[in-house]
């Protein structure tokens, strides 16, 4: 296996500038693993392919406002992108700007002060605030877009899925912002049950893998959490017949990691709340996710070494090439999945 077997070529007008209006409008393509069809459908189609008893595992992460502007002591600018908090005050972040080296003081653009206390991988370090810099959000912060979106944003809430809570992550649940409450409601009339687990989704999630082997690579930890409330759900949705339908790569990997902890073998899954570096390649056995809705992926990436794993990668390369040539939308604003 090779990082390159995951390569396709895709136009740059494939990619998606903007959501769908509404976001149910979204299309969707239907693999069915089992007989290899495939079907093309609306977001809003989605109550047609699952059954009463199935549980749809949502994450309910909610994206950081965590795009920053401040200026040097000299008046540079400087772009700070926040990853992770690591306490009150301080932050791993991305920076933007020359000479940013332990010691150095920036002012955020009206904010608080910050110091670089130590440097990390690449343009990555460790950033004191003065003072907690979460108050001034509202004021200071902008929706970290992935940077092959190019448009403007005009509602930031387009970036966060109608059910985000848990505040946390540099990227949005991508799979999830096709969700309306009304789609949602039609669901759980259906029979379909709903349960939640959250992941803080890094930057890592678009960075492509640069081994030549896949195997080499190093993941980066994001924390995750599956409550009490949803491992219940899960393992009886198991006993009764029912499919574990995870809503992105995101839930994929929380649930999958849980699965991981268990040594005792009455349950499949049992609460827990943990860094994850879980990466999931062809050969991996799946332990509890029985379909999946996911978005479509970047070349290289480790999101389509996880869908190749559940479905196959001859069979997702084809889907991806029949989605360029059907005009599907790609990537964070793009077209959605289901894979049966």
């Amino acid at each position: 296996m090779k990082t390159s077997d995951f390569n396709y070529h895709l136009p740059e007008t494939s990619i998606a500038q903007t959501p769908a209006e509404p976001r149910d409008s979204s299309r969707l393509m239907v693999i069915h693993r089992d007989s290899s069809d495939v079907e093309h459908r609306i977001f809003r189609d989605l109550s047609l392919f699952l059954r009463p008893n199935d549980l749809l595992v949502l994450n309910r992460t909610r994206v950081i406002p965590a795009r920053i502007f401040a200026k040097k002591e000299t008046g540079g600018r400087v772009e700070l992108l926040l990853l992770r908090r690591r306490d009150e005050l301080t932050w791993e972040a991305l920076v933007g700007g020359k000479g940013l080296r332990v010691g150095k003081r920036v002012r955020v653009d009206n904010g608080p002060d910050a110091e670089i206390i130590e440097i990390l991988e690449g343009s990555e370090r460790l950033i004191k605030f003065s003072e907690s810099i979460e108050s001034y959000f509202p004021k200071v912060g902008n929706v970290p877009l992935p940077p092959y979106i190019h448009e403007k944003l005009n509602d930031p809430e387009r970036y966060q899925t109608v059910y985000s809570r848990d505040v946390g992550s540099a990227a949005a649940p991508t799979a999830g912002l096709h969700f309306t409450p009304q789609l949602l409601d039609e669901l759980k009339a259906k029979g379909v049950k709903i349960a939640y687990v959250t992941l803080h989704v890094g930057l890592d999630t678009f960075a492509p893998v640069t081994e030549d082997d896949p195997e080499e690579h190093k993941i980066h930890t994001e924390w995750c959490e599956l409550p009490q409330e949803t491992a219940d759900l899960i393992n009886q949705t198991k006993i009764n017949g029912g499919r574990v339908v995870a809503v992105g790569t995101t839930s994929v990997r929380t649930l999958e990691s849980a699965a991981q902890l268990i040594t005792d073998s009455s349950s499949l899954v049992t609460a827990f709340s943990a860094p994850t570096s879980i990466f999931i390649l062809p050969g991996y056995q799946f332990k509890i996710v029985d379909a999946m809705i996911t978005n479509f992926h970047l070349p290289k990436s480790t999101l389509i070494m996880l869908v190749s794993a559940f479905a196959g990668r001859e069979k997702i390369l084809s889907a991806y090439g029949t989605a360029i040539k059907e005009g599907y939308r790609f990537y964070s604003f793009g077209d959605a999945m289901l894979i049966l």
